[in-house]
């Protein structure tokens, strides 16, 4: 019996010890978590039930050069209804004025809204959707009325708000516009303005707390933001959207008509660089068009006969020839090697001057002339190339500009023919704006400019920055060069022999350079055998004020893919349109039709200041511009306050025209 009792006391010690152990051990666990670990899992408890949201601030507007918008910010606000926060009583009271307010917002029953929000109280639903996707002032709407103006807490009144960005002249210059996205790991796709003028744009991130609710969603705690975003800048482009549009317009008529696989449009302000227009359109597989790549910057290819222009100024710049040299085009065929030139002529030119092979362009005469001249140092050729630019990029903002192409002798793929054929536009690439700039440079006394999209920096109507032209080269050839090659681009179009003179018109002058280039030309398959086609050059054609490419890929052939046919109808509308708009010359008589197609898409834009009118026309909604025009064209007098499109005319609609002289139009 002793035994047995002895034994139980050692067990009931062994137990009260391992008890005073874990009492001790849960005693300095408690120790260690308040003292030593307190702020590392007070830290975690408030990670888990509450956490800093970042807020995206609004990001600037993006506009024309006219103050109209391409791109603007627009906020859009969710409603959601925390039921458990509102006291019975409240609800009680607030809720059927509340749906009986929703219901004459949003058309839907009243009942709709009574049904989601006592669904909502029964089931202590933290995080009921109520309205979502609306504009600030249904959300300024929404946050007065019963119920929900009790705020947060008494109301239950969740709002979340969210940026979109929206492009208000939709497809058109939509990749030009472009975007700036950011995916779920944090990689940015920048394209367009908006891509390279993000920096100005985008402003700074603001901070805002929310609580962990039911079901793993975050609700936001209070109104109001720990810290504040700030907005981005404004930036002020160079586009001009009536340019813009015309050249959209034009260039989508000419793909359609040819059937193309894809096209671009570029104009330039020829004394500043400023790009006013920049169109880029390709073919989908159902045959629409839309803004699918930028061309204009992006895409790099052997130039044709645009590239003759180069060819002939280097040669005059390092005296080889002069434009009276005369050239035997050895009836329209000149074999050089194993290769043979052709021109577009059967039978050829005869013997031509270098002047006349421009204007007719003739490939035989420009081998002729650049592989006679410098055979013996090809090198120089190409140093007087390189010498003017044409190896190197414009350095533009907007990402992805092609790479130029031009060999340099010992390079990988020169060979004995390489001068022959860069000198028609082969062997060597550009993309198009490069070229334009080349041909902006000539219209320029030789001073070439770096293309330019954007005038300034705004904070409202505060101007942070502001953006002058850029000179990339003071003189890419002399002055005497450039003023005799300016006379050969007014002949193309102005001569009855010239390539161009399809195009000409005896009420507003124009000078250019037609290209026809190959695409696929090393196939001896003719239905795979593609072209491009361009018209490159500038008007006036004695006074330069803009310069302009137009480049169609892959014309249907049966329909026609010559430069002059394809892409000159497009550079010519261009410019009637802009004499049209701003007259350059004294007096302006009735101009010639073009096409039906392309006469229509330039004449509809104005055909609404050319109507006669009894009373006031409602403008609002227009841009500043073409509201100026139809006014002044009615005799009216209009002052302007602000920028942009109209949202307030001082004259209501339908006033008549015999009682007002003047009109006032504010535009936001």
């Amino acid at each position: 019996m002793a035994i047995t009792d002895k034994k139980i006391l050692t067990r009931l010690y062994i137990v009260s010890a391992c008890l005073f152990l874990f009492a001790i051990t849960v005693v300095v666990k408690l120790v260690s978590i308040q003292m030593v670990h307190g702020n590392k899992y007070k830290e975690m408890a408030h990670q888990r039930t509450e956490r800093l949201f970042t807020i995206a601030p609004n990001r600037g507007n993006l506009y024309s050069d006219d103050g109209s918008l391409l791109a603007t910010s627009v906020s859009r606000y969710t409603i959601r209804f925390d039921a458990v926060t509102v006291k019975s009583s409240d609800f009680e009271e607030g809720v059927q004025p509340l749906c009986d307010a929703l219901a004459n917002l949003f058309g839907k029953p009243s009942a709709y809204y009574e049904q989601i929000l006592r669904k909502a109280k029964a089931n202590k639903n933290r995080y009921t959707l109520v309205a979502r996707n609306l504009d600030y002032s249904d959300y300024m709407a929404v946050k007065a009325f019963p119920l929900f103006n009790k705020g947060p807490n008494r109301g239950g009144f969740i709002v979340e708000q969210k940026t979109v960005r929206e492009h208000p002249l939709g497809k058109i210059a939509e990749r030009s516009v472009g975007y700036e996205r950011f995916d779920e790991n944090g990689y940015v796709t920048r394209v367009g303005l908006e891509g390279a003028f993000g920096y100005y744009l985008r402003g700074i991130e603001g901070k805002r707390l929310k609580q962990k609710i039911a079901k793993g969603q975050w609700k936001p705690i209070g109104l109001d933001n720990i810290v504040e975003p700030k907005d981005g800048y404004d930036v002020v482009s160079t586009i001009d959207i009536n340019i813009q549009d015309i050249a959209h317009h034009g260039l989508l008529t000419q793909l359609e008509k040819y059937k193309a696989d894809h096209g671009c449009v570029i104009v330039m302000e020829t004394k500043t660089g400023e790009i006013k227009a920049i169109s880029n359109l390709g073919r989908t597989e159902d045959g629409k068009y839309y803004e699918r790549l930028n061309y204009a910057i992006g895409e790099s290819h052997e130039p044709g006969s645009t590239f003759k222009l180069m060819s002939l100024v280097a040669a005059l710049e390092d005296k080889k020839i002069d434009t009276s040299t005369v050239i035997d085009t050895e009836k329209g065929r000149w074999k050089i090697y194993d290769r043979i030139v052709r021109d577009s002529k059967h039978g050829g030119y005869g013997k031509i001057s270098m002047a006349r092979a421009f204007e007719v362009s003739s490939n035989t005469a420009f081998a002729k002339m650049i592989h006679t001249s410098y055979k013996d140092e090809p090198s120089v050729y190409v140093d007087r190339l390189m010498s003017m630019g044409l190896h190197q990029e414009l350095g533009m903002p907007i990402k992805g500009e092609g790479k130029p192409v031009i060999r340099y002798p010992g390079d990988k793929g020169w060979s004995g023919i390489s001068l022959a054929w860069m000198s028609h536009g082969y062997e060597v690439s550009l993309t198009p704006l490069q070229t334009l700039a080349f041909y902006n440079a000539i219209a320029n006394d030789g001073q070439l400019l770096r293309p330019r999209l954007i005038k300034e920096v705004k904070e409202w109507n505060k101007t942070i920055y502001t953006f002058d032209k850029e000179i990339i080269n003071e003189a890419i050839c002399s002055k005497e060069t450039a003023k005799q090659v300016r006379n050969l681009l007014k002949n193309v179009v102005e001569k009855e022999h010239g390539t161009g003179h399809r195009l000409y018109s005896p009420n507003f002058s124009m000078a250019g350079k037609t290209g026809t280039a190959q695409k696929n030309y090393v196939t001896r398959d003719p239905d795979k055998l593609k072209y491009i086609s361009t018209f490159a050059g500038y008007f006036p054609a004695d006074d330069p004020k803009y310069s302009c490419i137009v480049v169609i890929h892959e014309p249907d052939k049966s329909v026609g893919y010559y430069g002059a046919d394809v892409s000159g109808p497009v550079f010519k509308s261009i410019a009637r349109k802009i004499y049209a708009n701003n007259p350059l010359i004294d007096e302006i008589e009735t101009l010639e039709p073009l096409n039906e197609d392309l006469e229509a898409s330039f004449q509809s834009y104005y055909v609404e200041a050319q109507k006669s009118h009894n009373h006031m026309p409602d403008v609002k909604g227009m841009s500043g511009m073409d509201a100026i025009s139809i006014l002044e064209n009615m005799g009216l007098e209009v002052e302007i306050k602000g920028n942009g499109k109209v949202k307030k005319q001082s004259i209501s609609k339908g006033t008549d025209l015999e009682k007002v002289k003047k009109i006032i139009l504010e535009l936001s």
